[in-house]
């Protein structure tokens, strides 16, 4: 069976990493999403949908370094249903997703203010440039060629 989910909205609280006993990376956080609509007396209404999500692995620790509370994402996991008895003996359930991939959809950090290095005595100051080496910008992405096929005639396609 088929079980795929694509999500994308903002992050509703902080990422929440821990390490398994195998030592494992695994992050929690939740997802809010939105949509607007008419109801049918022709009100606008704000429908929020608030899920949970688990990243594993590298992805755990990627995100845990990058993003935060507010951060948008864009999210493809599995969908997963997790079930638990309340201490009060009510069965309750909830869908969470197990994360396979995330795309970061915010937009890079301004770029045109210069960094600023913080120093021991908590003062900031940009970073010194006489004596570091430049960095070197990656080489463009060369366009892939496209495929050769062969020449064939229409009687010989398998097809």
């Amino acid at each position: 069976m088929y079980n795929k989910i694509i999500i994308a909205g903002h992050l509703s609280k902080d990422i929440e990493l821990r390490y398994s006993q195998a030592g494992t990376a695994i992050a929690n956080t939740a997802v809010a999403t939105s949509r607007k609509y008419k109801s049918a007396d022709g009100t606008q209404k704000d429908e929020v949908l608030f899920v949970d999500v688990t990243f594993y692995g590298r992805t755990a620790e990627v995100v845990n370094q990058y993003l935060h509370k507010g951060s948008k994402v864009l999210i493809d996991g599995r969908l997963r249903l997790e079930q638990w008895t309340a201490q009060d003996g009510t069965k309750r359930s909830k869908h969470k997703i197990d994360a396979e991939s995330v795309k970061m959809l915010d937009g890079k950090p301004d770029q045109s203010q210069p960094e600023k290095h913080t120093t021991q005595d908590n003062t900031t100051q940009p970073p010194a440039t006489a004596h570091q080496e430049p960095k070197q910008q990656p080489a463009p992405a060369q366009p892939h060629p496209a495929p050769k096929f062969p020449d064939m005639d229409e009687d010989e396609i398998p097809f």
